[in-house]
């Protein structure tokens, strides 16, 4: 089943987690809007790092060559790899321990902050194949901190969970998911309730310890074995929703945290579906109107194909059909870059003339489906995660009643978001922790907060939220007026810029400052 109702996307959205100031920090802190970034040392706050077993915090990491994986090659240059012990159960922090993969590589300047902890977004996303690709958009980062990211537990490396199989997904790709009839509502819940429990099979005792707030005690532990007094964080989509989690748990720990393409903290399961309803619907109408669109005219146009392939899926040249649902998400997938924009002319293009190949293979880069028919593992993690997060349970009745709200805020991704939400944790067979995540932060130091006005997955008003759920004097927002899911390294040096000053010299800017 293809996640709709948290749709994401990893590379150029990728979610960056900034680990800590070394006690060796610069002095060139300098200050912005009258307040700094965070670098010093504080006292540990309660549930920290300082507080667990010597074998954890004392532990040594073996920094060694990285090794190929089945869905990664290895990295050039001087990248390493190690595994971080951690608690299977932060509830006892004595007890059994798993392995967290990690990589970095070293700060290329002599003015050296300390480490730059990335984290991919998702959840699901792997830090470890990513980081590498990634380090190019940040190089002015890169001369000052050492840049390390890893697989959060469940991820890839890290006790990545797989709950099917390859031949499984692709039988999967038959389910309709916005079902019409007794029988393929049968059929959609069956599939859920069956992934679920491959899931459950395929995780065992690790399916309850794979949350958001596991992964960010993760985190402290993190900082303090690579040696980091503070956390500086940078995270994008997803991450922001971790970076606030860490933030609230060790608000004496903050040090520098960007937080961009914000997912709005204060939205359910159900808020969330129908913020990504508006956003991805009002970047398709921007997209319509680039061409020379009538944007009502083109969704509606876009929304007539889609329900003409409910019912007769077309024909491509690998010989698989384009379904309603996979024409969907190849549809999502160009509206995360502007520069993909042209990508879905051509495969709308195509559709129309009976011909589905080029939205297929939009759809197969979304669901990380390779030429052989490999799926990438990273759409299972994510599920696994949100799901023990996401404590809300939408019914099919429920679905149902909401269906007309969810079709009017977008006739194009509005019935597919919709029963998402009764869907993705149907079934499920671990309760989840929260309906909303805390992220108040009293006591942190200032946090950076970007939001983008024409962000699809995570529009921009979960900026104001976040800032606001942070706290007064903690939550500082940066507007970037573009499009696209996230701001950092997407053509604006106005954002670029503000946010290497505040990472490199901790100059926090003015709240509510605007890039254009």
């Amino acid at each position: 089943m293809v996640r709709l109702a948290r749709w994401t996307a990893f590379g150029a959205a990728a979610a960056l987690l900034v680990a800590g100031c070394s006690s060796g920090s610069s002095s060139d802190d300098g200050r912005g809007g009258g307040q700094s970034a965070g670098t010093g040392s504080a006292s540990a706050p309660s549930g920290s790092a300082a507080e667990l077993p010597s074998s954890l915090t004392a532990q040594k990491l073996g920094w060694g060559r990285c090794r190929a994986t089945a869905d990664s090659p290895a990295p050039g240059g001087d990248w390493q790899c190690a595994t971080l012990k951690v608690p299977l159960d932060w509830s006892k922090p004595g007890g059994e321990t798993i392995g967290l993969a990690l990589i970095r590589e070293k700060a290329r300047g002599g003015d050296r902050i300390g480490s730059l902890l990335f984290n991919f977004g998702g959840p699901g996303g792997s830090g470890v194949a990513t980081m590498p690709a990634y380090a190019s958009l940040v190089s002015s980062l890169h001369e000052r901190y050492d840049l390390v990211s890893w697989d959060p537990r469940g991820v890839a490396a890290s006790h990545g969970v797989r709950c099917r199989s390859d031949d499984a997904i692709q039988a999967a790709e038959s389910v309709d998911a916005t079902p019409d009839t007794p029988a393929e509502e049968a059929a959609y819940l069956k599939d859920a309730t069956d992934f679920g429990k491959g899931c459950q099979k395929a995780a065992g005792k690790l399916m309850g310890h794979v949350s958001t707030t596991d992964t960010a005690r993760d985190m402290d532990l993190m900082r303090q074995v690579l040696g980091d007094d503070r956390m500086h964080y940078f995270g994008i989509s997803y991450g922001t929703e971790l970076g606030g989690v860490y933030a609230h748990l060790f608000p004496g720990r903050v040090g520098r945290l960007v937080l961009d393409a914000v997912v709005d903290p204060s939205a359910d399961t159900v808020g969330h579906a129908e913020n990504q309803a508006r956003g991805f619907q009002r970047a398709l109408e921007d997209y319509l109107r680039s061409t020379g669109q009538d944007p009502d005219r083109g969704s509606r146009k876009i929304a007539a194909l889609l329900k003409r392939l409910d019912s007769e899926p077309l024909p491509t040249s690998s010989g698989r059909k384009l379904t309603q649902t996979l024409a969907v998400t190849g549809i999502v997938l160009p509206l995360y870059s502007q520069d993909s924009w042209p990508s879905l002319t051509s495969a709308l293009k195509a559709a129309d003339e009976g011909d589905g190949s080029e939205l297929l293979a939009l759809a197969d880069g979304y669901n990380d489906r390779d030429g052989s028919g490999h799926y990438g593992t990273t759409t299972h993690s994510q599920r696994v995660i949100s799901c023990l997060d996401d404590k809300q349970r939408p019914t099919v009745a429920d679905t149902k009643k909401r269906l007309p709200e969810f079709e009017k805020i977008s006739p194009v991704f509005g019935s597919f978001l919709g029963w998402d939400t009764a869907g993705w944790c149907h079934d499920w067979p671990v309760p989840g922790q929260y309906d909303t995540p805390e992220v108040s932060a009293p006591g942190s130091a200032p946090i950076l907060v970007v939001g983008n006005t024409g962000d699809p997955a995570t529009p921009y008003e979960g900026a104001r939220r976040m800032a606001q759920e942070l706290g007064k004097g903690v939550g500082v927002v940066l507007t970037w007026k573009g499009e696209g899911h996230g701001a950092y390294g997407s053509g604006s040096d106005c954002v670029d810029s503000t946010i290497d000053a505040y990472l490199l010299k901790g100059s926090v800017p003015q709240d509510g400052k605007v890039c254009s």
